[in-house]
């Protein structure tokens, strides 16, 4: 399996990465350790966020109020667990459409499926695609990676927010004169059917916690291994990754080699994440192509 700038041909320089995500803690759950492997190879590692997330499902009680409070309290909360979090990972971040201070995005968290948040004028979901994928192309002219990373076409579980980031994503890198190369983050099944086995025999039972069953329907980013054509194995970063999400206290609980979100439902943090090259004119995988 091949890694993510493995082949570049980059004479006097370091390879430089843009990790595009929707929301924040997203980077850290699905690519924190690229995140953290690149940064401790010396590479130049950026995340852009296109919204602050201001729908999410607050999990600690003395939170509890910042959740659909008027305002967005909970934006301006999410904003500095994000900080935090990338000057744990090391990277460098960039916030898609901030004002002058750097802080408030133009786009705002659309929701799950189906929610009302998705009919607010600046839901992220709804922004007209050419006008979504000139935003992000504005930022990935500016810090000309080598390697662009984002979400597969369902956008990983179908989250709206997630899809329109694939989308545009895409749309941005087709229309960029360097021409990265884009990789979706995709899991091979047998890494999933691995996780959940291990997740069953590891998670303290009694706390209301949620181990999938093997044999349970899987997100939409699992496929076949095949697809999955590059990735990042890389246990010595899981500490680092670890320590940036639990800057995310609103969204995310962490065990010893797992976490939770609001749903109860676990996640193995098992040290690797797998990727394959996408066609920017598609989105789809490559690889699909030669199955």
């Amino acid at each position: 399996m091949k890694g993510l700038a493995e082949g570049l041909q980059l004479p006097g320089r370091a390879p430089r990465l843009l990790f595009v995500h929707a929301h924040p803690d997203d980077e850290t759950l699905a690519t924190g350790v690229a995140l953290a492997h690149h940064v401790a190879r010396g590479d130049d590692v950026h995340v852009l966020t296109c919204t602050l997330g201001e729908e999410g499902e607050v999990i600690p009680a003395q939170l509890g109020h910042l959740e659909g409070a008027e305002g967005d309290p909970l934006a301006a909360h999410r904003r500095e667990e994000l900080r935090r979090a990338m000057e744990v990972l090391g990277v460098t971040h960039h916030l898609l459409g901030a004002d002058g201070d750097g802080q408030h995005p133009s786009y705002r968290d659309s929701g799950m499926a189906g929610s009302a948040a998705a009919s607010h004028p600046r839901a992220w979901a709804g922004v007209d695609l050419a006008e979504a994928a000139a935003a992000i192309r504005s930022v990935v002219d500016s810090v000309r990676p080598d390697v662009v990373v984002t979400y597969d076409a369902t956008g990983g579980y179908r989250h709206p927010d997630h899809v329109r980031t694939h989308e545009a994503t895409c749309r941005a890198v087709a229309g960029s004169a360097d021409a990265p190369a884009l990789y979706a983050v995709l899991t091979p099944l047998s890494w999933a059917v691995e996780d959940r086995s291990w997740l069953a025999r590891h998670v303290p039972s009694g706390r209301g916690l949620v181990v999938p069953a093997v044999d349970d329907p899987y997100p939409s980013s699992v496929v076949p291994d095949e697809v999955v054509t590059h990735g990042v194995v890389d246990p010595s970063v899981v500490p680092v990754q670890v320590r940036a999400l639990r800057f995310h206290e609103t969204q995310v609980v962490v065990g010893d080699g797992w976490y939770a979100l609001s749903n109860n439902v676990v996640s193995r943090l098992a040290g690797r994440e797998g990727y394959a090259r996408l066609d920017a004119a598609t989105g789809r995988p490559v690889s699909e192509g030669a199955l």
